[in-house]
């Protein structure tokens, strides 16, 4: 391994974001999600390289917290600060050996990015890893190093408010507070839901289990419901005192906008109509991508549930006078007396009660909670032709 790699400098730098061998920030989880999502992968990571291992700080469909640098993909980025991109790690000279590769969770295919802090730092790398070879355009080699960005961004600004805390700042404190009883709630559902996910997966995987693969997959898929749902739970009941998450670093509107469809292709899929998506040229806003993304796929979410499968969606993207996006459907529409109440939390107006639309009623609550920490806006107006939402947001400085 580099000198680099076991550099003092950088060991010690990554030593102050007092991240190693802590629960995993949730918001770093919500970034490995999303890219696993957008990639179509079944893995992701956020990897801080450390002296003799690699720390998953963000993780989501590998098992280990930890593995030593020996099997370590995200090592070979310290040094070489450049993207990776492995199409077939059978077919590498250097990563064919790896017991990963040979055995679970038999990666094939990997991208990472390094992550590079303020200070120049490469504290690891954010990576997408698949069971099967595959290969990677341009554009989304540019989105996982946004990616990394992100995440980059994020550990300054848990290491900004551990140290806030530490000087006794109210608001740092009431952040932080938060963040553990996340993390808390996070690793004692996700924990048990992901050893329950990963037994499923090996009895579907079984040959002489055949007449029961029926049952599987429906306790399988409603276990990502169950940790879906408190996730979407968390974010809409924020306590009052704790302070709204500030946006992180510049990224491309049309990377929100296309993360959020990603999120919903399920939904999606099951129209007859395809959602008329009409994106501009590169929009940049500051934003905390999954985040974002998220409120995004919320107002998507609303519009595909209470639209009609025949009738159309539309979502602009524009960047003149202020970067927006507008989603407009010809769906039923929100009655005027019902207005004034979509943003309350738990709300839902009487179609949704009435046809047993899907939902809790926080999709609006989040996503302008949402767009209020990002300094923007959301307006959503409509009448029985349908429902317009326009997300406005200050442009990235």
């Amino acid at each position: 391994m580099s000198d680099e790699v076991d550099d003092e400098a950088r060991l010690a730098a990554l030593r102050t974001y007092q991240v190693l061998d802590q629960p995993r920030p949730p918001v770093l989880d919500e970034l490995t999600r999303l890219a696993a999502t957008m990639f179509d992968t079944p893995m992701a990571a956020v990897s801080l390289v450390d002296r003799d291992r690699q720390w998953f700080a963000g993780n989501v469909g590998l098992a280990d917290k930890e593995t030593p640098l020996d099997v370590s993909f995200c090592a070979t980025l310290v040094p070489s600060r450049k993207p990776l991109i492995v199409p077939d790690a059978t077919r590498h000279p250097r990563f064919s050996a790896y017991r990963n590769v040979l055995e679970a969770p038999n990666i094939r295919f990997y991208a990472g990015a390094p992550l590079i802090d303020e200070d120049g730092y490469v504290l690891g790398a954010m990576c997408v890893i698949d069971e099967e070879p595959r290969d990677v355009a341009d554009r989304q080699i540019d989105a996982l190093t946004t990616f990394a960005g992100q995440a980059s961004q994020h550990l300054a600004a848990i290491r900004s408010r551990l140290r806030m805390a530490e000087l006794g700042d109210h608001l740092a404190r009431a952040a932080q507070r938060e963040d553990d009883l996340v993390a808390t709630i996070t690793h004692e559902l996700r924990t048990p839901v992901a050893s329950i996910q990963g037994y499923l997966e090996l009895l579907s995987e079984n040959d002489d289990l055949e007449p029961y693969r029926r049952l599987v997959e429906p306790i399988h898929r409603n276990g990502q419901r169950l940790v879906a749902m408190v996730d979407h739970i968390l974010a809409g009941t924020r306590p009052a005192d704790v302070p709204l998450p500030a946006p992180i670093g510049p990224v491309d509107l049309n990377t929100v906008v296309a993360a959020a469809l990603t999120s919903c292709r399920a939904l999606a899929a099951l129209r007859a109509e395809p959602i008329d998506v009409r994106p501009g040229p590169p929009v940049p806003v500051r934003a905390d991508l999954a985040r974002l993304a998220h409120a995004v796929e919320q107002l998507l979410r609303n519009a595909m549930l209470f639209t009609p499968a025949d009738r159309p969606i539309i979502v602009r993207i524009t960047g003149t006078p202020q970067p927006t996006v507008e989603i407009v459907d010809r769906g039923v529409g929100i009655p005027e007396d019902e207005l004034p109440y979509v943003f309350d939390r738990f709300y839902r107006g009487r179609h949704a009660r009435e046809q047993a639309v899907p939902g809790v009623g926080l999709g609006l609550t989040i996503a302008r909670s949402t767009l209020a920490a990002h300094l923007g806006s959301l307006e959503v107006t409509g009448d029985r032709n349908g429902t317009t939402a326009r997300v406005t947001l200050p442009g990235a400085v």
